[in-house]
């Protein structure tokens, strides 16, 4: 028996080691592979200018942090293996030690100040949007306005869409804010399509419960609240590109299927696909009259 045993021992010890070195493989073949890393530890960024400037504020925050974190947990480790007890010494005691105290009580409170002027320094690249590049629609005219909420670029020109959240979809309204009379006006749902180089600004809203708009290379999330009005702005570089999110906030049982797409074109595709849903969605309302017409007649309805 203990021969048996003992002959078997090679096998089953070859055959962990087989599943160990499969295992390390797999978890290998996940690292390493191709962007396994990619905006690991910072927030997506590429898409547009607020989302860069977000992307970089929160760098700056995190290498202080990471300074910090090395700095006391150095000094930590240091005090154990210096001071580690030992026979015949006493611990030396440095509470009331003012000098110490006050020390590193200024220096937490300079680390804090430096946080804030450079959070506020970048705030307002972060929430102000920019004019339209020079490449960007020409024709996506605004007016100035006094509202305190809504982004608008120094010129007043800007491409306004309503974006509207509902149980489980995207609907986007082009060339008005929520809060107009939009009927008219062009829309898609699910895939936005805007121009490049131009500074879209969204008016967000819902319909029914709160959703949360976000496509991470293009900036924060925000909140689409019933009764409630959000914005947010970007200004895509090129055209080409196609930026995928969906909804942030569980709004229900379909939430997971919320998808959202930001697809950039050049102003003049965008002009030409603005007048080919605009023909698409009055042929619709002209075949929807017309069965609507035959079915009243016929008493179905």
């Amino acid at each position: 028996m203990s021969r048996i045993r003992a002959a078997l021992r090679p096998e089953s010890s070859f055959r962990r080691r087989l599943v160990a070195a499969l295992l390390l493989a797999t978890i290998a073949s996940l690292v390493f592979a191709s962007g396994a890393f990619a905006d690991f530890l910072t927030p997506e960024s590429g898409g547009s200018p607020n989302a860069n400037q977000i992307d970089s504020l929160y760098k700056i925050i995190l290498y202080i942090a990471i300074v910090v974190f090395v700095v006391v947990e150095g000094a930590l480790f240091y005090s154990l293996v210096k001071f580690r007890a030992k026979k015949g010494r006493v611990a030396a005691q440095i509470h009331g030690n003012t000098r110490l105290e006050i020390t590193w009580t200024v220096g937490a409170a300079l680390i804090l100040v430096v946080l804030a002027a450079v959070t506020f320094a970048k705030l307002g690249s972060i929430q102000d949007p920019p004019n339209s590049g020079a490449n960007g629609l020409q024709l996506a005219q605004g007016v100035l306005t006094a509202s305190t909420t809504e982004p608008t670029p120094p010129n007043g020109k800007k491409l306004t869409i309503c974006v509207t959240g509902r149980q489980y979809i995207w609907r986007y309204t082009y060339g008005a804010s929520c809060k107009s009379n939009a009927f008219g006006l062009p829309y898609s749902y699910q895939e936005m399509v805007v121009p490049a180089d131009t500074t879209v600004v969204l008016d967000i809203e819902a319909t029914d419960v709160i959703h949360s708009w976000w496509i991470p290379k293009l900036g924060g999330k925000f909140d689409a609240v019933p009764g409630y009005r959000n914005f947010t702005w970007f200004k895509a570089p090129r055209a080409g590109e196609l930026y995928r999110g969906q909804c942030a906030e569980l709004c229900g049982r379909n939430h997971a299927d919320m998808t959202a797409r930001v697809r950039v074109v050049t102003p003049d595709e965008y002009q030409t696909w603005l007048a080919d849903q605009r023909t698409a969605i009055g042929d619709a309302n002209r075949q929807v009259v017309g069965l609507r017409r035959q079915l009243t007649s016929d008493g179905i309805l």
